[in-house]
């Protein structure tokens, strides 16, 4: 008798629940008259059985006709903008009303959370005033010799593969080379990732993007829920593991008066004054105007915002360069020629060599438009607007959708949208296109800070490769490409394997 209580009890609350979603939670579009994709009680339109870059490109491509269109994530309305100019709006016109992303972002439970790419508001803005002069030209051109020196060993690693012509799975040996660089200037580290790939250092990295994807979900459009129950988006021992490393770094720099040239020293910097050296000598700057300087907890918390923004991202692209190179052979050969005719010009790998390595540079965009690291760009209404241009009025706290990869492989902005051809990258080409049709590092006042660090990072290390070997596609890998829906950037879901050979 009681236990057929109970299953009545629990039907009717299953029931009750069910009926909130469809009629009340999963209204809110309906009700403001707003075209949107039909959700599924209780997760709404996201499902997991997909990567969710992907989800958006599908329905963005769909859907595009609408120029905005309403999905829900869990119980949240969310807007997807499928138009370039209201693209624009977005993240640059109307910035004030979007300025934050509505992500998971909790310094209490998860002290890792509190950096530049997740804080909102005036933290935001103030962080990222100081950070500013940490990513200029000059400032990065200072951490060259680093990344030369990373990219060597990452061509003598290959040595013997090539001479066997070995498969090799690209992916986890580019992750290991720019662990290794970016360990090194973010944490003044030698991790040793490219000799030793089953460190500490790669295995603490690993469990960065290893993510339930749940909790990934939430964490990008329910933070609300892992506040409620204080869920930290970070497992305990990757931040045990940096924060100690990197209060180590710093304290036996400091003690012993080390300065290198490179992120973690301005790091210290800002630890120490609150500003860092200008690039001109001559510059003076107002110490009685520097209010805040960093705390440990805020350094480590930016310095590892740039290692898992830098190693995954960018070990990434140079993957999926591969991948498309292995393919087209004539383009591989085309890109290969640059680099002997610059490689000579110069006579070596220089910082200018590689800056007049045109032709490479439009292979690396082709990729980032065909694998937009981010695949979608997530932004949270902060304050209530019009959304010019059309009738919606968009209330405060609705999350916003930009879907990139739906945009990158648009057949009507890019022809042929499955093809890989860097010549979409000549200079009338672009001028042709929309500004807001290409926005692999964002646009706007929160585009990526360390876009050029990244493109620096994947063109030394490709340059390393290229200049010494060839590469195939191996039988294993898949053509397209399968994508994991567990993790927030786009990664291969079953390896990229190649042939490599000596050239």
């Amino acid at each position: 008798m009681v236990f057929a209580e109970l299953i009545a009890i629990f039907i009717g609350v299953l029931s009750f629940a069910y009926i909130y979603y469809k009629y009340v939670v999963f209204n809110f579009w309906h009700k403001k008259g707003v075209f949107y994709v039909e959700p599924v009680v209780p997760t709404g339109n996201i499902t997991g059985k997909e990567h969710v870059g992907v989800f958006f490109h599908d329905a963005y491509l769909k859907y595009k006709g609408h120029r905005v269109f309403g999905t829900y994530t869990f119980f949240k309305p969310n807007l997807v903008i499928a138009d370039l100019d209201l693209i624009r709006t977005v993240l640059t016109k109307e910035f004030q009303s979007f300025h934050d992303r509505g992500m998971y972002c909790n310094e209490k439970i998860d002290p890792l959370t509190g950096n530049l790419f997740l804080m909102p508001g005036k933290r935001w803005r103030n962080m990222r005033v100081k950070m500013t002069p940490t990513f200029t030209s000059g400032k990065i051109k200072q951490m060259f010799a680093i990344m030369k020196e990373c990219g060597e060993e990452l061509a003598k690693h290959l040595e013997n593969k090539a001479k066997m012509r070995d498969s090799i799975e690209i992916k986890d040996i580019l992750a290991s080379y720019t662990t290794d660089v970016i360990m090194s200037t973010a944490f003044g580290v030698k991790s040793n990732c490219v000799q030793k790939p089953n460190n500490e250092y790669r295995i603490q990295g690993k469990k960065v993007f290893d993510i339930n994807y749940i909790k990934l979900a939430l964490a990008m459009f329910a933070p609300q829920i892992m506040e409620f129950f204080s869920i930290p988006f970070t497992p305990q021992s990757v931040t045990d593991f940096y924060m100690k490393m990197f209060q180590e770094a710093v304290e036996y720099r400091q003690a012993h008066h080390i300065v290198r040239h490179d992120f973690m020293n301005l790091l210290i910097q800002l630890m120490e004054r609150g500003y860092v050296d200008p690039e001109d000598d001559k510059k003076t700057i107002d110490e009685s105007s520097i209010v805040n300087k960093l705390t440990m907890a805020e350094a480590t918390a930016q310095s590892f915002a740039f290692f898992v923004a830098g190693f995954e991202t960018s070990a990434s692209t140079a993957t999926y360069t591969l991948y498309e190179l292995a393919q087209y052979q004539n383009i591989q050969d085309k890109v290969r020629k640059e680099i002997d005719e610059m490689l000579v010009k110069h006579g070596d790998l220089t910082y200018d060599a590689i800056n007049d390595m045109t032709y490479l540079h439009k292979v690396i965009n082709e990729t980032l438009r065909k694998y937009p690291s981010l695949p979608i760009l997530n932004r949270i209404c902060t304050e209530e607007i019009d959304l010019p241009t059309t009738n919606i009025r968009i209330p405060k706290g609705t999350l916003i959708t930009v879907p990139v990869l739906g945009v990158h492989r648009d057949p009507s902005i890019y022809p042929d949208p499955d093809k890989f051809d860097p010549e979409r990258f000549n200079v009338d080409k672009v001028k042709e296109r929309h500004p807001y049709a290409y926005i692999p590092f964002g646009e706007g006042p929160r585009n990526c800070i360390g876009s050029r660090f990244g493109y620096l990072q994947m063109k030394i290390g490709l340059v390393s490769l290229l200049s010494k070997y060839k590469f195939k596609l191996h039988s294993r890998t898949p053509v397209p490409l399968n994508f994991s829906e567990r993790s927030i950037v786009l990664t291969a879901k079953s390896g990229v394997h190649l042939i490599i050979k000596p050239r």
